[in-house]
């Protein structure tokens, strides 16, 4: 790809000799939400003509994340949960790579490829979409025993792992073994914590209906919260609403309350409660993306891009850094309905703030001015299982149960990039109400090659074979057909393992 061309050696070299563009480079940062909307609508007001853009990504795919819960109950296909940067990005450049450091004064971004040294590339003008990662804390055993809830392959994991629990329990007669694999604890009651949490525990309710040897009240689901109230999202009364129907499902709740420790699955509160769990899943909040920090962008304290509301980086000043934008959750944008607060970090400002920058870059390509980013916020949904979910619109419209549901189900998928995905997603629906969604776990995935390598490995002689003479114990194979080796040993039948 010619406007992707690597730049290798020093980045001040580079930016001091820079090939001659006919039209200016546009690099964007991050090929989640922010960057695929942003790229898409830049290059639908300019086309290939006026900016040569380019997307910069480790994935080759933009997830939509508030569909990651769905998809871990397995109401819908994890692949349609993606939209590949290949076939959402026609005519846009991709690098698939992580980025290692910025530097904006030389015009230059240095990129990680997964496999190979890594490379610099020049760009005129800068979109920032990075994103957030995972805010996780100093707690002992956190990072050896959970897992974290924000990419498409986190939510099959936790799915793949709650079932593998449920069908390995069943045939374990242990009760101190069976309670600590029946046993699931979510950390975080925002709304991928309580969303992750609902969609599980109605799939796992669901799927326990098929096995003889385990009641629906083995399993324990255990949610911690460190503030006084779950969905601060939403209202106090939508936020009441959710933490009673969980209670009737059996939830444990634990309101004002730490994870202390969950060293060997053994967790501990901070309100001394102890139990055993062998899924720990941890959806305690989010930080803007670390690599910011090896840049010369500005940052708050918080370590966002600081934003006007342009959306163009400024200095704390308010001085416009030229030819840089940023938003999503790794900028801090001033949120203009609010003043004196920004934008949430969700997907409702991010992509209207994608599709912003692409208008506003447009604009100063041709010399116009950009306009400031401000959005109502149309309110808030969330699911809590099959046919259950609290919805708050525009501020006053409240839904509960049902109708709070098809809302949900409605607004994302209305939201979901490409027609192709609103419509795989869509018919998912359709089959999972008339078959049922599907409850079976397909752990191997996650590491294929294990049943080979263990297949691979020769078997163990028995103490007793080993010390039969060497002429008994060994025949030769010598048989066309032997399907071993010359001076392998030949093992006679099955049985001969038990002797």
């Amino acid at each position: 790809m010619s406007t992707t061309a690597p730049v290798q050696g020093d980045a001040t070299k580079s930016a001091s000799a820079p090939r001659p563009r006919k039209i200016p480079r546009v690099v964007v940062l991050g090929g989640g939400t922010v960057g695929l909307y942003s790229a898409r609508r830049l290059h639908k007001r300019l086309g290939k003509r006026e900016a040569a853009i380019v997307v910069v990504d480790p994935r080759p795919y933009m997830t939509y994340a508030p569909f990651l819960p769905e998809t871990a109950a397995g109401s819908i296909d994890p692949r349609n949960v993606v939209a590949p940067h290949r076939r959402a990005l026609k005519g846009i450049d991709v690098l698939q790579g992580h980025v290692t450091e910025i530097r904006h004064a030389d015009r230059t971004v240095q990129v990680q490829p997964e496999e190979g040294d890594p490379y610099w590339i020049t760009y005129d003008h800068l979109i920032v979409g990075l994103g957030s990662v995972a805010r996780t804390l100093p707690i002992p055993g956190l990072a050896e025993e959970a897992i974290g809830f924000k990419n498409v392959e986190e939510a099959v994991a936790v799915r793949n792992h709650v079932l593998n629990r449920i069908d390995v329990a069943a045939s374990t007669w242990d009760p101190e073994l069976r309670r600590r694999m029946l046993t699931f604890t979510f950390v975080g009651g925002g709304f991928a914590g309580i969303e992750a949490m609902a969609e599980l525990e109605d799939m796992a309710r669901a799927a326990v209906k098929y096995y003889t040897s385990i009641e629906q009240s083995d399993m324990r689901w255990v949610l911690v919260e460190g503030s006084t109230r779950i969905l601060p999202e939403v209202s106090e009364e939508l936020g009441g609403y959710t933490l009673e129907q969980l209670r009737k499902r059996n939830i444990e709740v634990h309101l004002s309350t730490f994870l202390s420790s969950c060293e060997g699955g053994h967790v501990v509160l901070s309100n001394k409660t102890e139990f055993d769990s062998d899924t720990i899943v941890w959806t305690a909040g989010v930080k803007a993306n670390p690599v910011l920090k090896n840049s010369d962008l500005p940052l708050d304290k918080m370590g966002r891009v600081v934003c006007l509301p342009t959306l163009q980086v400024a200095q704390e000043d308010g001085t416009v850094v030229a030819d840089a934008w940023a938003a999503g959750d790794c900028a801090a944008v001033p949120d203009l309905i609010n003043p004196g607060k920004f934008c949430p970090p969700n997907a409702q400002h991010a992509l209207r703030e994608g599709n912003h920058i692409g208008d506003n870059l447009a604009r100063v390509l041709r010399s116009a001015e950009p306009t400031e980013y401000k959005h109502k916020n149309l309110g808030a949904v969330a699911s809590l299982g099959m046919y259950k979910g609290v919805a708050q619109l525009f501020g006053r419209v409240k839904l509960r149960g049902f109708p709070a549901w098809v809302m949900h189900r409605g607004y994302h998928v209305m939201a979901m990039p490409t027609f192709n995905r609103k419509v795989r997603i869509a018919s998912g629906w359709i089959g999972a109400a008339l078959f049922r969604r599907e409850v079976v776990a397909l752990g191997s995935l996650h590491d294929p090659r294990a049943e080979f390598r263990a297949a691979s490995v020769p078997p163990k002689v028995k103490p007793e074979q080993a010390a039969v003479a060497p002429e008994s114990a060994t025949d030769v194979a010598t048989s066309p057909d032997a399907t071993t080796k010359p001076g392998q040993p030949v093992q006679k039948d099955a049985s001969s393992w038990d002797r």
